[in-house]
């Protein structure tokens, strides 16, 4: 097996600002694997958490350091190269992209669609959601309407935790509910709360008819999820504070859902574990992306079956996608019937 990594850089068409800071650009990593003739793709977008942080150069570092222990594997073999690159200590978001790889391999070596070697109906992909991120009132609806005018997607997810406070976060998303086409809305507070603002905000974000609050404390502030979850009238979700499925039994008793990201958990094989971990303790289950492009959020979307929610869409926030794969029908993500993950070049991608 032969890999190959390339750097790509993409551009958000509305620079997106969460608690932890503000994005406009991000270079992403494009992993191409080749065996008998057949071509995988995978993709690796930076990421940070607090001090956990996989940067571009990070990643693209790893997967050279790794690539000749690969050489001796062939795509099928995806368990003893899981074995290898916890081994070698890999960035969880280079596995992801040589898992998502792996998966394209094996779909066009069938001739199938790994949603459909996976058994799922993609008839039970639920709508996606849109990100809102923190900003004036005034700035937040007009993102609202932007939103509006390029894509049929009706749910926004609004992101709070402004570092002027809770009362800065409700004239925010009250303006964001005053001019979404629908009255619903989620909530992201990448851990932008104390304990006393978090109980604030759900009881009055409760009211409003909000859906559910994810990640509403710190990672690392986990203690402190229990006394929450008793006293919210919301379902909490958690996403920094759960990367893989061994993160999900301490937390099970304490939450209502967790958010998966194919950069956290190391691509699609673990994503499927946390999935059966997530059910297995009574919990709800999120897809979510960073800033990944079609590719990643294809690979994403060949798991959306199994999803209560899906918020998979910093590929449609991007002016420079150099992939095109899963559409956008009446709202929902759909993988198409293409081998693999269905992902091609665009036509005026690089």
């Amino acid at each position: 097996m032969e890999v190959f990594v390339t750097i790509f850089t993409v551009n958000k068409r509305f620079p997106l600002t969460i608690s932890r800071g503000t994005t406009a650009q991000t270079t992403n990593v494009w992993v191409k694997i080749t065996a008998d003739g057949i071509e995988g793709w995978g993709e690796a977008s930076p990421f940070g958490v607090g001090n956990h942080r996989q940067s571009t150069e990070m990643i693209v570092d790893a997967l050279q350091q790794v690539t000749p222990k690969l050489a001796a594997f062939h795509p099928l073999q995806r368990q003893q190269i899981e074995q290898v690159a916890m081994e070698q200590k890999l960035p969880s978001a280079a596995q992801a992209a040589l898992d998502m790889a792996m998966h394209d391999w094996l779909g066009k070596h069938v001739g199938l669609p790994i949603w459909q070697i996976l058994g799922l109906d993609i008839h039970n992909i639920v709508p996606t959601s849109v990100t809102i991120g923190i900003n004036t009132p005034q700035g937040a609806k007009k993102r609202v309407r932007d939103w509006l005018q390029f894509t049929d997607v009706q749910i926004f997810k609004v992101k709070l935790g402004s570092t002027d406070g809770i009362e800065a976060d409700k004239k925010m998303l009250m303006a964001v509910r005053q001019e979404a086409p629908t009255p619903e809305l989620y909530v992201d507070a990448n851990g932008g709360w104390s304990l006393e603002d978090a109980m604030e905000m759900c009881y009055w974000l409760a009211d409003l008819g909000i859906k559910y609050v994810e990640q509403p404390l710190k990672r690392g502030d986990e203690k402190n999820l229990a006394q929450l979850q008793q006293n919210s009238p919301l379902p909490i979700f958690v996403d920094e504070s759960c990367f893989t499925s061994t993160d999900i039994p301490p937390l099970a008793n304490s939450i209502d859902g967790v958010n998966i990201k194919l950069m956290k958990s190391g691509g699609l094989t673990e994503a499927m574990r946390m999935v059966h971990t997530a059910r297995a303790h009574g919990l709800q289950v999120m897809f979510g992306c960073y800033s990944d492009s079609v590719l990643a959020n294809t690979a994403a979307a060949q798991l959306a079956p199994l999803a209560d929610y899906l918020d998979l869409d910093s590929h449609l926030n991007l002016i420079d996608d150099p992939f095109v794969g899963a559409s956008v029908q009446q709202g929902r993500i759909l993988p198409n019937n293409l081998p693999g993950l269905g992902v091609q070049h665009s036509a005026s991608g690089a």
